[in-house]
């Protein structure tokens, strides 16, 4: 069992010893990350809602450790975890406040086992609530750790060691996880509405390692990472549809060579029913550094995108209206936003890049991928289907 206890509040991704970056809310109002003056640490929310995106610095009263993380919530505030004494988790929400920083204490999670790690869940849908999981030797624990009652609240153990984190919905209630049990990785979903009910989620193959990286609520669009199709591989990415009956797909243009690597980070909202039309942003990863991409189900290639200087790797949205936005921070500017306004449906070859003049693509970008012309990979026989299984969306599937 994962042993963390739950101390009150009072009036006084995974590499958890690294700044976390950039972390945008679910409706891009406000992102936050810990930024970086000299040798000192301090939380920094971005407005992004407005006409132009600004940066308000939230230092402390000391340097904050890289390993704290930050949160932006829907209301401007900023969530933030602190580890003190090496087991004890302690939050708070900061606020700006004339020329200094408010700070309301939210409690702390103990954890009392050195086995265990904490960290932030991705944002949840409302923004009025922020979840953490703790992974202890044997099982994982789900948090409510801003937005509750009275300070952090435990809501489920899930058996295993549990990474990864997606909501699957609009409310934040479902949550799935990559969960390793005997020697494999599976994705899993916790209801959070029926006190931690765990189900089933990925199942390609009976011997595969199956992690679902992102999810669309709107159209059902899953991302996937398994090396069903190379068993022993690092694994492929994958999409499928939340409660298809079709077996998973790899697409041969979003494999890439062994010394490059490609991580997707958003997708397209809106795109209600339509999943194979949704754009997926991507963050692709090489010798010659690292660019933007965008890949749509219906199409074969990628479209590359180079990423703006001081691009905080890896964080970026993708608006209602078309528009894939990427934060960055330099010198000069440092607080920006780069747009792209992509086409419904890609027409650069995937050897070249969209972006304006002065902004090549790495000479990588080209030899990083498979060629074109080579037909996608034999679709790996399911054992199940990526539907949920029998629970929470049941009356959801039914009504595709």
């Amino acid at each position: 069992m994962t042993a963390c206890a739950t101390e009150p509040a009072t009036d006084q991704h995974d590499d958890w010893s690294r700044p976390a970056g950039c972390v945008i809310t679910v409706d891009g109002s406000y992102a936050a990350r810990l930024a970086c003056s000299g040798d000192s640490w301090f939380p920094e929310r971005w407005t992004l809602d407005g006409p132009e995106p600004y940066a308000v610095p939230l230092p402390g009263n000391q340097p904050e450790e890289p390993g704290t993380e930050v949160q932006p919530m829907g209301d401007g505030r900023v969530l933030i975890r602190r580890l003190t004494d090496g087991r004890r988790h302690t939050f708070s929400l900061l606020y700006p406040t004339g020329p200094g920083t408010g700070e309301l204490p939210l409690g702390a999670v103990e954890c009392p086992d050195d086995g265990t790690r904490l960290r932030l869940l991705p944002p949840a849908p409302g923004g009025d609530r922020a979840y953490a999981l703790a992974v202890g030797r044997l099982s994982s624990a789900v948090w409510l750790v801003a937005g509750g009652a009275f300070g952090p609240e435990h809501l489920a153990e899930i058996p295993g060691r549990c990474s990864g984190g997606v909501w699957l919905d609009r409310t934040g209630r479902l949550l799935a996880l990559d969960r390793e049990s005997d020697g494999r990785t599976k994705a899993v979903v916790v209801d959070l509405g029926r006190d931690g009910e765990v189900s089933p989620l990925l199942q390609i193959a009976a011997d595969s390692d199956d992690r679902l990286l992102l999810a669309d609520p709107d159209s059902g669009l899953l991302l996937i990472r398994s090396d069903a199709p190379c068993p022993g591989d690092v694994g492929r990415l994958g999409w499928g549809v939340l409660g298809s009956t079709l077996p998973v797909r790899f697409p041969e243009c979003l494999r890439v060579a062994a010394d490059y690597a490609m991580t997707p980070f958003t997708i397209e909202p809106g795109q209600v029913l339509t999943p194979e039309s949704c754009g997926v942003g991507l963050r692709i990863d090489g010798p010659a550094g690292s660019w933007g991409g965008v890949w749509r189900p219906a199409d074969r290639h990628v479209r590359h995108l180079a990423a703006p200087e001081g691009w905080l790797a890896g964080a970026g949205l993708w608006t209602r209206d078309g528009v894939l936005r990427l934060p960055y921070a330099t010198e000069t500017v440092p607080c920006g936003v780069a747009a792209w306004a992509v086409p419904g449906e890609a027409s650069a070859p995937a050897d070249t890049g969209d972006t304006s003049p002065g902004d090549p693509v790495p000479d990588g970008a080209a030899r990083a991928f498979a060629e074109p012309s080579e037909p996608d990979p034999p679709e790996p026989v399911a054992s199940r289907p990526v539907p949920l299984q029998q629970a929470p969306l049941a009356g959801r599937m039914a009504s595709r």
